[in-house]
């Protein structure tokens, strides 16, 4: 799976296949037992971050020259993918990993990579990714954190807000203004370790859902950090940023879908057992109906995303439109088959005691986060291929 870009454009390579069986066993065994508890009790979900590291489906993405699997964009789809099917909240382990870490990947120095990937592909640590604040959501140049040069030190302040698995992780990529009358271009990238004297936590946000991935606010009060943690050269922050999403939308795309295709399994699942007018509600056409259009939409998303999932690994030119456009389409998507699961049930759907509520829940925010699907269409319309 090294690096590989042997796989066409729509379709996936028999690793990938053999990758997808291998994931759904685990996540079948070992993730989707514990979701709804997760989801209830508003808890990280330690289980699968164990059953992933375990099996080094965690941090996939890393290179092999840092310990890591090296799978392709592709691979990375997958993993997250068939989590997200029974666990959305698990899902963003591996989803937040490589959000967080790409941008040492992308930008970062030799010495970097390998004092932060190691650990990450190890397990033995986790990355988060800290750009959003309480002022600056889709207009991210307009933050506020600060990072001041002092000697062979730099001292970052401020706050950063809807940080995703803020407290469990590790290590962050903050964003910071070295230069503040250079507005984005006065952005810079720094690696900040969850022991630095100064970072402290906010409590968790009580979400709608993907309960399970602690959202927090990150403080930075006189975070005193080496001036080789800056990742790439001053300045240049913001511009990793930004690339880094363009790869990263398409795992928001994943979850998006993952999130899509358990609603539907069990939705099927359900029309063919529940009995009305004499015979199961499966034979009557509409039903039939709208599980065709839930199908056919979570597939047009897929084959959307696995496009975009090849442009990513290829780094085409037309990237940042197809992040966009697989995210926002898959997430879109996500929502319309979600909420027609919980029609689906009926009743039942709006009760607790059935997952294709939490899912819907869950769905919610793959339209939100990564650039909200408005965004995502300012970002199309300004990158039309």
């Amino acid at each position: 799976m090294a690096g590989s870009t042997d796989f066409d454009l729509y379709r996936p390579a028999e690793e990938h296949d053999m990758l997808r069986e291998t994931i759904r066993s685990l996540a079948e065994a070992k993730i989707a037992p514990y979701a709804a508890a997760v989801d209830e009790e508003a808890r990280f979900p330690q289980e699968a971050l164990d059953a992933l590291v375990a099996s080094d489906l965690h941090a996939v993405h890393v290179p092999e020259e840092y310990g890591g699997a090296g799978a392709d964009a592709l691979a990375m789809v997958i993993v997250i993918e068939e989590v997200a099917r029974v666990c959305a909240s698990s899902s963003l382990i591996p989803a937040v990993n490589k959000l967080g870490s790409l941008p040492v990947i992308l930008s970062g120095s030799e010495a970097l990579k390998k004092k932060y990937l190691g650990p990450l592909a190890k397990g033995d640590a986790m990355f988060s990714y800290a750009l959003s604040e309480p002022d600056a959501g889709s207009d991210a140049a307009g933050m506020k954190t600060k990072a001041v040069r002092d000697g062979d030190f730099w001292v970052l302040n401020g706050v950063k807000r809807w940080i995703t698995n803020a407290g469990v992780s590790d290590y962050y990529t903050v964003m910071a203004v070295t230069d503040p009358d250079k507005r984005s271009k006065g952005i810079s990238a720094f690696v900040v370790e969850k022991s630095d004297e100064g970072v402290s936590f906010g409590a968790p946000e009580k979400k709608l859902g993907i309960k399970g991935s602690p959202t927090r606010e990150v403080y930075l009060d006189n975070v005193r950090i080496p001036a080789d943690r800056m990742i790439g050269e001053e300045g240049t922050g913001f511009a990793t940023a930004m690339k880094t999403l363009d790869h990263t939308r398409i795992t928001i795309a994943a979850q998006a879908l993952g999130i899509a295709q358990g609603a539907l399994d069990y939705a099927k699942g359900y029309v063919k057992e529940r009995k009305q007018f004499g015979k199961p509600i499966a034979d009557f056409q509409g039903i039939q109906f709208m599980l065709a259009d839930m199908a056919m939409k979570l597939e047009a998303a897929r084959q959307l995303t696995y496009a975009a999932a090849a442009k990513s690994e290829r780094v085409d030119g037309d990237l940042t439109f197809f992040g966009a456009a697989a995210k926002c389409f898959a997430s879109d998507a996500a929502m319309e088959i979600t909420t027609d699961a919980v029609q689906l049930l009926g009743g039942y759907g709006y009760t607790r005691d059935y997952p294709v509520e939490r899912m819907m829940r869950d769905a919610k925010i793959t339209q939100i986060y990564e650039g909200t699907n408005q965004v995502q269409r300012i970002v199309m319309a300004r990158n039309l291929p």
